[in-house]
């Protein structure tokens, strides 16, 4: 019996002659089994990230996570309070499709203080006098097109705020602000690559009321 090359080592062992079925015992069968399972190149199945694709609607200060087409959930933000544009320090949020090009933060606890894209130790309550960090996660993006080619240049991310009570206006520096549990939520959704379009128009001009999905979060 000609064997592949995937998994040589278990069969080796298994196998007591050497056209080898005949003496498989049912341990041995087991012992395939697994090795099959755990073989990177194996027939196991595994459950995929949720690949979709982000809306985020300046109109509605809403940030919508679509997958073919299906609403999965949206979310309240905060865009830039000095409008859209992606001019070297404007601090306004830039329109057009971009694409995420990092992520930071992995289970950082809630409030956790990001700077220069390191977590700093410290936390920060929800709605801290005086406090406007970027904190809990970052997701940095990058554009696709000439209208945001600066993006990642200027640091442009989707991030937590300790400052919720503004969230559902425009009151950031040109990031995507969200509530804490928000971003947390969203970023295990997304993975590096999902395209985010940032665009003037309303959410209901992408998605329909009858295709929501039946799991979609809302606010």
């Amino acid at each position: 019996m000609k064997r592949s090359s995937q998994g040589a080592t278990a069969w080796a062992a298994v196998d007591q002659k050497r056209d080898g079925w005949e003496a498989v015992t049912p341990w041995s069968l087991v012992l395939v089994l697994v090795v099959i399972l755990v073989s990177p190149s194996g027939f196991s199945a595994h459950a995929a990230p949720l690949s979709a694709d982000m809306i985020v609607s300046v109109s509605d200060q809403v940030l919508a996570l679509v997958d073919r087409g299906k609403l999965i959930a949206r979310y309240s933000i905060s865009t830039s309070k000095f409008g859209t544009g992606d001019s070297a320090a404007s601090y306004r949020t830039p329109l057009g499709t971009l694409f995420v090009s990092a992520k930071i933060g992995d289970r950082l606890p809630p409030g956790t203080v990001i700077k220069n894209r390191i977590p700093t130790g410290e936390v920060v309550a929800v709605d801290a006098p005086g406090r406007d960090p970027i904190v809990s996660r970052a997701i940095w993006l990058r554009g696709m097109e000439a209208q945001n080619q600066k993006a990642r240049d200027r640091c442009i991310y989707i991030h937590g705020t300790p400052e919720e009570r503004r969230i559902g206006k425009p009151a950031s520096f040109g990031c995507i602000r969200m509530r804490s549990r928000d971003i947390i939520d969203l970023y295990d959704r997304v993975h590096i690559g999902t395209h985010v379009l940032i665009t003037p128009r309303r959410i209901h001009d992408f998605v329909k009321p009858e295709e929501t999905s039946l799991l979609a979060r809302s606010d």
